[in-house]
């Protein structure tokens, strides 16, 4: 048996420089992040398991937030999935994949959901 881990964050509502048309160039737009990365799991957690064993969950939330760079225009959410994911797995071997789905609020009309998914195995 094999086991997984996938710590989570979702729904972060984020405001972030991106977009291609005039409209959307020189003001933040709002974003909703989720984001889950797959971690090689400890053999065991107890009760008393220590948070070294695991990721800590605000580092997620980080990567979406503070992470992202301040006065960076983003054309792409692409782009700022992209930045995400690395920030996710830079300096911490255990994670082995990121997953960011990034919705684009502004352009919804009728509630639906625009936007895109990027997962990243490690290489």
């Amino acid at each position: 048996m094999t086991d997984s881990l996938v710590l989570e964050v979702n729904d972060l509502e984020v405001d972030v420089l991106t977009g291609i048309y005039s409209e959307e160039t020189g003001k933040p737009q709002p974003l909703r992040i989720s984001i889950a990365a797959r971690l090689e799991p400890s053999a065991h957690f107890a009760p008393d398991t220590h948070l070294a064993a695991s990721k800590n969950y605000m580092d997620l939330k980080f990567a979406a937030t503070e992470g992202l760079p301040p006065g960076v225009h983003f054309k792409l959410i692409e782009a700022v999935a992209d930045h995400i994911c690395e920030t996710v797995m830079i300096g911490d071997p255990r994670v082995g994949a990121v997953t960011v789905k990034i919705v684009k609020l502004a352009i919804a009309e009728a509630g639906e959901q625009i936007g895109m998914t990027l997962h990243r195995e490690r290489r």
